[in-house]
């Protein structure tokens, strides 16, 4: 088989917004994350044909070259930023395979988010008023239903039928899991230290259904998402290198091949759910059934979402994160769909003998999607 493989995948700790890595702008999270990694590839800086990075919150100016010129790449590799909200990780790994087909030697992709340094914004003065802040992205236009995220993904999961113990039982079991998997040693090979932090802020060994059931609703007042239930707001970085089937040969290094990606669109009020077609769309062109997946990496926003999403798959719920997803680690945005793929690249690849199939699958904001499936090699 032939077609772009990721051979080198990396993230940064994920930190929680405020503490561990908050004084560190985008490009300072990015840049020891992009040198890891094309350290691990193997390549030389100047086979480097491009960089791409997802990012949402940060300051423009093209974060990605910033973080490729901080990551002492030559001032030769251009880069390029792309926004598709909290898919915009997995985005870029997709525009990177599509530049390997087109012939591409070697990308760097992935994703950064400093929700802790991101700029305060404010709309221009209306009538002489004074300037208002702007607190979020429109993810729809004028006169379509734009619910914040939370109250978009409490209503998901209530049409769905999610129970709140369901979602309790979800997010607790992710933390658990996270804890394991850190415990045993099994994040270190893809976590980068920055500045000497090394761990995830966020993982909680004494979560329990119990503790979780205590807390109120977070959104709507007879909801059933919590704080506990749904993601952390981060800051991160994760990166891959992907190159095309010559360059892997001739570093004799394994990988995963990339067999499909696929980016679908659903309401913009219920965005939790981009990720269902997505996946369907992937799967079919990968040729392959969700049976067939051996590990399944999901971007858990919410617990009620990803069991909202798993429910309409037809997908059991354990089979989700075996070590613990987004709920546990965090959800640092720009980068979220990249640490997919970075933990589908240690799981398949460094961990598994036997190789296997992955898919990642992450919605994003405005009612979009993205997911992709690989394959170690």
């Amino acid at each position: 088989m032939t077609g772009p493989v990721i051979i080198a995948a990396t993230r940064s700790p994920i930190g929680t917004a405020g503490r561990s890595l908050s004084s560190h702008s985008a490009d300072q999270l990015a840049g020891p994350v992009l040198a890891a990694t094309l350290e691990r590839s193997g390549l030389a800086a100047d086979e480097i044909s491009d960089v791409v990075l997802g990012n949402c919150m940060g300051p423009g100016g093209d974060v990605a070259r910033s973080a490729a010129l901080a990551a002492g790449l030559p001032v030769t590799v251009p880069a390029l930023t792309v926004d598709r909200q909290c898919a915009s990780g997995l985005a870029a790994i997709d525009i990177a395979a599509q530049l390997v087909r087109g012939g591409a030697r070697a990308v760097l992709a992935g994703g950064v988010e400093s929700v802790s340094t991101a700029p305060w914004r404010h709309w221009p003065p209306v009538d002489g008023a004074d300037p208002v802040r702007y607190e979020r992205a429109p993810f729809a236009p004028a006169g379509w239903d734009d619910p914040e995220m939370g109250i978009a993904n409490d209503l998901l999961a209530h049409e769905a039928g999610i129970t709140r113990q369901r979602q309790d039982e979800y997010a607790a079991r992710s933390h658990a899991r996270a804890v394991t998997a850190r415990d045993a040693g099994r994040l270190d090979g893809e976590i980068v230290a920055v500045d000497g932090v090394a761990r995830d802020d966020r993982p909680k060994a004494a979560l329990t259904v119990d503790k979780l059931a205590r807390l109120r609703p977070a959104f709507r007042t007879d909801g059933s998402v919590t704080a506990g239930n749904s993601c952390g707001i981060s800051d991160g970085a994760a990166a891959v290198a992907v190159v095309d089937e010559t360059t892997r040969a001739r570093l004799e290094v394994p990988g995963l091949r990339i067999l499909a990606t696929a980016t679908a669109g659903v309401e913009p009020n219920r965005p939790g759910r981009g990720l269902v077609p997505a996946t369907h769309l992937a799967l079919e062109r990968a040729g392959v059934g969700l049976d067939e997946i051996d590990v399944i990496e999901l971007n858990e926003a919410f617990a009620g979402q990803i069991l909202a999403c798993c429910d309409e798959l037809g997908l059991d719920a354990v089979r989700v994160c075996p070590d613990g997803g987004a709920l546990a680690l965090g959800h640092p945005w720009g980068a979220s769909g990249a640490v997919l793929a970075v933990r589908l690249f240690h799981q398949l690849v460094t961990q598994r003998a036997g190789g296997g199939i992955g898919l990642a699958a992450i919605a994003a904001g405005g009612g979009q999607g993205v997911a992709m499936v690989v394959q170690a090699c």
